[in-house]
């Protein structure tokens, strides 16, 4: 793809997310998210292979199935209260219909099939992108109307989300499929908190793209997309295994890293709401996500996969990428927990 071509795709990215961003009518909104679907499908097709294009078509059904949905919704909610303002939706069945479109959009259970599926067919710059910045949009129109939706429905698919993914990624080899049963289990956690602390879903978002964007940058650099390739990273390059190690745990949530953050504060907001069962089975799912983010570092570090000596073996890695971006949000992935106190009495002063 010509370098004129793949920057207009994402400017049209930008422009669709931020054009969803600035809207307060659900008509440009939906045209924000029709701009950023039709920018990132040039993008996933690129390289003229049959699980690229594969991936391409189901994710441009699963798009154009959400946003009819979404747009189904929003003209209901007009006929019956004349209104189009996204914060002013009264309907609560167009709220139910818009909220399963938005779950749709974003990949979450038990809506989130297809996203495996489709993170399996791109590359791993592409699958970034899908993971991190086409979330942006349908969680900032989904951040507008939790204060509408029925409390019960949202934390039926916030737990319903980060059990089924915890499931999902059990015995995946593939790791592009794994961050993707991530990206929904970390989903599931900011659905089931937004409808209580909004500032509290966004800063889990942001968190949650600093960590995925290390993740994908590490296994990058390592041109790593299944576990046996991933095992060989350690003689390469032990510095980045270690980091990508760090990096599992901190997804996994683990103290002292910066993902042990966000679960202790949602875990603390569901308990000052009384949501006692949901929480103990919150945490039970991250349990088992926790089994593959070990497993993928025990792969790591400590076994080999057995391989054949006609496959010739690069000792010495390239530089691929920008270390800054990637030594950045490394940074971040890893050791903002002590600033946990400070990061929130920010993010409530914007309350």
């Amino acid at each position: 793809m010509a370098q004129f071509v793949k920057l207009t795709m994402l400017s049209s990215l930008g422009l669709g997310t931020t054009l969803t961003f600035l809207s307060s009518h659900w008509l440009l909104a939906w045209m924000g998210l029709e701009i950023s679907t039709l920018a990132i499908l040039p993008l996933m097709a690129q390289h003229h292979h049959p699980r690229a294009s594969e991936a391409t078509t189901k994710y441009l059904l699963i798009q154009a199935c959400a946003t009819g949905m979404l747009l189904f919704a929003t003209t209901l909610n007009a006929w019956t209260d004349m209104m189009w303002n996204i914060v002013e939706m009264k309907d609560s069945m167009a709220i139910a219909l818009a909220t399963l479109a938005l779950a749709l959009k974003l990949g979450l259970a038990p809506f989130h099939f297809w996203l495996p599926e489709v993170m399996q067919g791109l590359d791993l710059t592409t699958g970034l992108i899908l993971a991190t910045w086409q979330k942006l949009a349908p969680f900032a129109l989904l951040f507008q109307i939790s204060h509408a939706t029925l409390p019960s429905l949202l934390t039926a698919i916030g737990l319903t989300s980060a059990a089924l993914a915890a499931w999902g990624g059990l015995n995946q080899t593939q790791l592009r499929k794994i961050l993707a049963y991530s990206s929904t289990a970390h989903l599931g956690w900011m659905i089931i908190i937004i409808q209580y602390s909004p500032n509290l879903a966004m800063l889990s978002l942001g968190i949650y793209i600093f960590m995925t964007m290390a993740a994908f940058l590490i296994l990058k650099e390592t041109s790593s997309t299944k576990i046996s390739v991933l095992s060989l990273s350690w003689s390469k390059g032990p510095m980045m295994a270690a980091t990508l190690i760090l990096i599992l745990l901190s997804l996994a949530g683990l103290p002292p890293l910066t993902g042990f953050m966000i679960k202790w504060y949602i875990l603390e907001e569901m308990t000052k709401q009384g949501m006692f069962l949901p929480a103990t089975l919150i945490v039970m799912s991250a349990l088992i996500s926790l089994y593959f983010y070990i497993r993928l570092g025990y792969f790591t570090t400590i076994t080999l996969f057995p391989n054949t000596t006609k496959i010739k073996t690069l000792w010495r890695r390239k530089n691929k990428q920008d270390k800054i971006t990637l030594a950045t949000v490394t940074t971040v992935a890893l050791i903002f927990l002590p600033m946990a106190p400070l990061i929130m009495a920010l993010a409530n002063s914007y309350a």
